[in-house]
């Protein structure tokens, strides 16, 4: 055999009483895919840090090209060839996506900075991997999307021989994901070896070569991909057979919410809504397919209250919306489940109990007479986590220190328990596992069940095609006619998505 470009032996993390890696042993060829699963919190995010330099192990040793690399030094890392793309960003916000794709490469504003040749290679990356973003726009103002193509550009700048890639198809229309897949395999024919860790089944079965998975922070077992299947690979990442929920056909009601011909007009969102119509109804599930950064922003904003029509009718509850705002939008039963729930729907060093109150605060249930009642709050609290199967040490933990999809589980619980009539769903299982997952769209058929009207924005289409009742494309900020499920294919919607079809209410 030959030597593995990456050797990781008897790795052991712990946090505490918690032992996120325990004893994980990997290995990585030359040219080859290992795909990484395992549950929220199952220990790949510690792992990867781990050879990335971030943390350092307690016991064990990362070797990259048969040479030890020494613990807690990325720089040793990006010098022996490893880049990694991270699942949350690391970006530096007050650059521009080129400044960003270049840092650490030479100095950015000394004068011999090749800005000319700096730009010339992202471009052609860019081009190559359909990964294209303006190298000028300032990180700030870009999209989740496209900070992620930034993310992606800025690991294969540096030409990485060993690619560690955390779930890099999240924000790709299909169509994207393809042209990534095949770049990625003309890379790994000539030498590329990667690391891909995903929680779309489909897409590990279609790119890896093996596949390693992990439960409890120990190695649950390795397979071969061509070897086995999504359901047996599910099985093992959550220790026996998954259940998917079933889904009954929709008993629609009355009209809850509409847009007639809404233009939006917000200074800080680069794309607005276009002259939108759209009605969500009572027992319906409306998903909204589009590649990020086409106005999903402008539309969830206007539902959560953060956004006004500049131009257009805006009907909740049958009543025309004139001054619209979040604590308005809560007041007439519309919850939300943000994108993004780190910078958006959580308050990282705030409690579990204090972020799960966070939007209901001052209503009766815990506020008396100017003053919060935390007896009542910390009771809330508890029942969320115990009703949403939320781990965690209890209310009181830093709610930072919960996995993706626990964090998730408490947005959930947050947003459904008083039972809303409208639910905005914004990339509701982005990063989670396959149980998580599976948990989310439960939770949020019972809501569509007794009546809710959910406006589910995914960019993932397996996601939209499962759940959704209709489904609507966006595109440069116009919202497609609606079609019933099963009325459009896959690629239908997908070249809709990328602006390969007219996207107008017209359709």
């Amino acid at each position: 055999m030959t030597t593995p470009v990456l050797r990781l032996s008897s790795i052991t993390k712990r946090f505490g009483p918690l032992v996120a890696n325990d004893a994980i042993s990997l290995d990585l060829a030359k040219g080859e895919v290992v795909a990484l699963l395992g549950e929220n919190g199952a220990g790949k995010t510690t792992l990867m840090n781990i050879l990335f330099g971030h943390y350092v192990a307690d016991e064990g040793t990362v070797e990259a090209f048969g040479k030890l690399l020494p613990p807690g030094d990325p720089r040793a890392a990006l010098n022996a060839g490893v880049g990694m793309v991270h699942q949350h960003f690391t970006l530096a916000d007050n650059m521009t996506a080129l400044e960003n794709i270049a840092l650490g490469t030479e100095p950015l504003f000394a004068p011999r900075f090749r800005r000319a040749q700096a730009r010339d290679k992202s471009r052609r990356l860019a081009a190559d991997f359909g990964l294209e973003v303006d190298p000028d726009r300032q990180v700030a103002t870009l999209t989740v999307g496209e900070r992620q193509r930034v993310e992606i550009l800025k690991a294969l700048y540096r030409d990485a021989r060993i690619l560690i890639l955390d779930e890099p198809t999240a924000v790709l229309t299909p169509l994207e994901t393809d042209a990534l897949f095949a770049t990625l395999r003309h890379l790994v024919a000539d030498g590329l070896s990667i690391i891909f860790i995903s929680h779309k089944l489909h897409e590990v079965m279609a790119i890896s070569d093996r596949v390693v998975v992990l439960r409890g922070g120990k190695v649950a077992g390795e397979r071969v991909t061509r070897e086995t299947d999504s359901k047996q690979l599910a099985a093992l990442m959550v220790g026996q057979e998954l259940e998917r929920p079933a889904i009954a056909p929709p008993n629609t009601g009355n009209v809850l919410l509409s847009l007639k011909g809404v233009t939006t007009h917000a200074p800080d969102l680069r794309v607005q809504l276009q002259a939108a119509d759209l009605e969500l109804r009572a027992g319906e599930i409306t998903g909204v397919a589009g590649v990020s950064g086409n106005g999903q922003a402008a539309l969830a904003g206007l539902l959560s209250g953060t956004v006004l029509p500049a131009k257009g009718e805006y009907q909740v509850g049958g009543a025309i919306i004139a001054d619209w705002s979040p604590a308005k939008a809560l007041a007439q039963g519309v919850a939300r489940i943000p994108e993004d729930r780190h910078a958006v729907g959580a308050i990282a060093d705030m409690s579990v109990m204090e972020n799960v109150i966070s939007e209901r605060y001052r209503s009766p249930r815990f506020s008396r007479s100017g003053l919060m009642d935390w007896a009542a709050a910390r009771q809330f609290a508890e029942e969320v986590i115990r009703d949403y199967d939320v781990k965690c040490p209890g209310p009181d933990a830093r709610i930072r220190l919960l996995s993706g999809g626990n964090m998730q589980k408490l947005i959930l619980g947050r947003a459904l328990d008083s039972k809303p009539a409208i639910i905005l769903a914004n990339q509701p299982t982005r990063g989670l596992d396959v149980g998580a997952i599976a948990y989310v769209h439960g939770r949020l058929l019972e809501a569509r069940a007794r009546g809710a009207a959910i406006l589910l924005i995914s960019e993932d289409l397996d996601e939209l095609l499962t759940l959704a009742d209709r489904v609507v494309v966006i595109a440069g900020g116009k919202l497609s006619a609606p079609s019933a499920r099963g009325e459009r294919s896959v690629r239908e919607i997908g070249e809709l998505m990328s602006g390969q079809a007219e996207a107008s209410n017209a359709a």
